[in-house]
């Protein structure tokens, strides 16, 4: 029942979200992160909004829960010699400067290879260490605009949206934490840490699974296309008499008791409905259809009437309603963050990951202030000498 990264030390040097979005993960299965922060200012996101009253950031606490904090000069010598104390012990080094910057500290993915072997090093970064963009600044909004996801999110005829989540960030900092799991894994048979190297756009390349598709068929690229999957029907939301709800028929079989629970099973026998590909090329008339029975009774009625059978649906949730879903709730997938000041707990997404030998025992994760443990830290690495 212990945790799975439980001896595991992270140096953490990441800031806003995506390398501090991997070192969450691996926080929560029961690696040890001490963040490495700027001294007088610390992450960019302890100035990101909403605040409390005392000024800390709900943005900074609930992403960095359960780390804890040093402010460290890696330009001043006596930071430099706590630092690479801290390396000398550490499993993992993460860092998401633009490519270089490490290196001229002193502190490059080869140069630490030499001087500690079995560390690995994780670098996320806008374009990646390699290619001939790799220098350019990025931020989530670019890499969603240059990789794609943009060109394909909103309404048809419409301009191009950003997808409300960070998804440039995020799935950067899934990958990273991907990458570190099989540098580790690796590490087992060999002793050796190796450097791995996420890109933020290479992460967007990544979640474009049916684009790229259609794209490297058809040579069309795929525009936007709302709420509907491109490649599937009926996938998209469906008026009712009293507002929207999500329908997702993924296959023929799906397609048939839907038909059924609509009272309208001649659809699925139609030569324009009977497969996904008719259902795809008639995909307006189709909603049509149904939302010409849909719209005679409530969301409650058919999402009950749906769910009986066997239908995946459902209704579109705000984030509050959502937060307090009881599936989600089940799930622990609404936490509790600590707030050192004594304040109210800080709400927090759980860990998605729940692992059937680890139960976890669902700890008072604290949002660090800056510097917080500085004391304790340098009194440890004391007690290691």
């Amino acid at each position: 029942m212990t945790a799975p990264f439980k001896d595991l030390l992270i140096i953490d040097l990441t800031h806003v979200l995506a390398g501090p979005y991997c070192s969450m993960i691996l926080s929560d299965l029961g690696a040890r992160v001490i963040k490495v922060e700027r001294p007088g200012t610390g992450d960019d996101t302890r100035h990101f909004p909403p605040f409390r009253a005392n000024g800390d950031s709900a943005y900074f606490a609930t992403i960095n829960r359960g780390k804890e904090s040093i402010a460290l000069d890696l330009k001043d010598q006596a930071d430099r010699i706590v630092f690479e104390d801290l390396l000398s012990r550490a499993d993992i080094l993460m860092e998401n400067y633009r490519p270089g910057v490490m290196e001229r500290l002193g502190y490059g993915s080869e140069t630490l290879h030499k001087q500690f072997p079995r560390l690995i090093y994780g670098a996320v970064s806008g374009f990646g260490h390699t290619g001939p963009e790799a220098l350019k600044p990025a931020y989530d909004m670019v890499v969603q605009a240059r990789g794609g996801v943009m060109s394909i999110t909103g309404e048809k005829d419409r301009e191009p949206v950003r997808v409300g989540a960070s998804v440039g960030d995020i799935v950067a900092g899934m990958f990273l934490g991907h990458g570190i799991m099989a540098a580790l894994y690796q590490r087992e048979k060999t002793g050796l840490g190796q450097k791995v190297d996420v890109a933020m756009l290479d992460s967007q390349l990544a979640i474009l699974e049916h684009a790229i598709a259609i794209t490297g068929e058809t040579g069309n690229a795929p525009g936007p296309s709302g709420a509907r999957h491109p490649s599937i029907a009926p996938f998209e939301t469906f008026h009712t008499e009293d507002g929207l709800i999500v329908i997702a028929a993924g296959n023929d079989d799906l397609f048939a008791k839907l038909c059924n629970a609509l009272e309208i099973p001649a659809l699925s026998t139609d030569s324009r409905f009977s497969t996904n590909a008719a259902r795809c090329e008639h995909v307006k008339l189709l909603k049509r259809l149904i939302e010409a029975v849909t719209l005679g009774d409530t969301r409650a009625h058919w999402l009950d009437k749906l769910t009986t059978s066997g239908i995946p649906c459902a209704p579109i949730q705000n984030v509050a309603e959502a937060m307090r879903d009881p599936q989600i709730l089940a799930r622990d997938m609404v936490i509790d963050v600590v707030d050192p000041h004594g304040g109210p707990a800080y709400k927090a997404a759980g860990n998605p990951i729940k692992l059937s030998a680890y139960i976890s025992e669902k700890p008072s994760l604290i949002s660090p202030q800056l510097n917080a443990h500085s004391d304790s830290i340098r009194g440890w690495l004391k007690e290691q000498k």
